[in-house]
């Protein structure tokens, strides 16, 4: 086979590729945004100086009294550490994606949640920098940013729901 033929086949095949992938993501059937590993996320969020917590002592998924980032998304990792860059806050995480937390498409199970300690750093940033949307019925204040990341003062912590990497 020519050399020709072989590019203009490469060609032909990247293109069709290429439009089978933007049908899919055309009518929803695009893969979603990748989950990392218990170990990658807390390298990553070590690294960028951000700390975790649990009351169980423990980081097994399957413990609601543990806190686990098993399963996150990487979207989720980049959101918390891009916050805390904006803000200038400490941030500790308290709640990743373990069981025992509601259900959903955008739960903390499928990695698109985590939850932080409240602090009088992270309450200011979040109530001045943020669109307050109400009081929802059940969960809390919420507050949304310009990225569309929802923020919810639960009472003891905010729950953080990551569309994006943005805060």
């Amino acid at each position: 086979m020519s050399t020709t033929r072989r590019v203009v086949r490469r060609r032909m095949l990247t293109l069709l590729l290429a439009g089978v992938a933007a049908i899919g993501t055309v009518f929803g059937f695009s893969t979603p945004a990748f989950a990392v590993s218990h170990a990658s996320a807390t390298s990553q969020l070590s690294a960028a100086g951000i700390s975790w917590t649990s009351s169980g002592g423990c980081s097994d998924r399957n413990r609601s009294n543990c806190t686990s980032f098993e399963g996150i998304r990487q979207a989720t990792i980049d959101g918390i550490i891009t916050f805390k860059r904006a803000s200038g806050c400490a941030i500790t995480i308290t709640g990743g994606t373990e069981t025992g937390h509601a259900s959903g498409t955008y739960s903390h199970w499928n990695g698109y949640k985590v939850d932080i300690s409240k602090t009088t750093c992270v309450a200011n940033w979040i109530t001045s920098k943020y669109t307050y949307m109400g009081y929802i019925s059940g969960w809390g204040y919420q507050y949304k940013a310009p990225s569309g990341n929802l923020y919810t003062d639960e009472g003891n912590h905010w729950d953080i729901l990551y569309y994006t990497c943005g805060c």
